[in-house]
């Protein structure tokens, strides 16, 4: 199993409070990984992290074994990695069919649902429907690494069981390194997806998501 992308020994402060303790986080390529923990244990600071959208205050960002901790967000997307974060994924300005045209050549659209609403400028979609057309974005343009915070969040269960699907598809199919930031794991994900569960900043739990887990308290 090839390491994409890791964190190692990674600290993020925010002010006077670190985030993340000395994290290491390694992310295979072909594989879904899971990354769990209430909110505050650390999990979309550890993808911002990778993407470079914050500061490490110490530690390293490797990307098959290079350090990358210097290089900008933007030199990162470059070499393909995708960042969808759980706010602010869509350009709200675009129509639905000018945001999927920036992920690359024409495909077909991932989700059904999507097909009527093309021409509907994305800031007056639902919640749900936003969430549908960021993971669109994001399976539609080629990444070696694809991170996303909350990839269902206000989907109804059907469309999130489809979205799991699909970025796991995306995962066995291309090779991809996807990384995935939940409170829990989400049902329906493959054999072998990974799990790493964060506590305050700190991993307490990795193995495989079927693995019966009670870290210590």
């Amino acid at each position: 199993m090839t390491t994409e992308m890791e964190l190692r020994g990674a600290r993020v402060r925010y002010g006077p409070l670190e985030a993340l303790h000395g994290l290491d986080l390694p992310v295979p390529a072909g594989t879904v990984t899971v990354l769990t923990g209430r909110n505050g244990a650390g999990r979309t600071t550890a993808l911002r992290a990778l993407a470079g959208t914050v500061r490490l205050s110490a530690g390293r960002v490797l990307w098959r074994g290079e350090d990358v901790t210097a290089l900008p967000p933007h030199e990162r997307a470059r070499r393909g990695l995708c960042l969808v974060p759980d706010r602010g994924a869509v350009y709200e300005g675009l129509t639905v069919a000018e945001n999927l045209a920036l992920a690359g050549p024409a495909a077909p659209v991932p989700y059904p649902a999507l097909v009527p609403l093309l021409p509907r400028t994305a800031g007056t979609l639902s919640g749900g429907e936003r969430r549908m057309l960021a993971v669109s974005r994001a399976l539609l343009r080629p990444a070696r690494v694809v991170l996303v915070d909350e990839a269902a969040l206000g989907m109804a269960p059907p469309v999130a069981a489809r979205t799991y699907a699909l970025l796991a598809a995306l995962a066995t199919e291309t090779g991809a390194a996807v990384l995935l930031a939940e409170q829990r794991v989400p049902d329906g994900l493959p054999p072998g997806t990974l799990l790493h569960e964060l506590r305050r900043g700190t991993r307490v739990f990795s193995g495989e998501a079927a693995e019966e887990h009670r870290p210590a308290a």
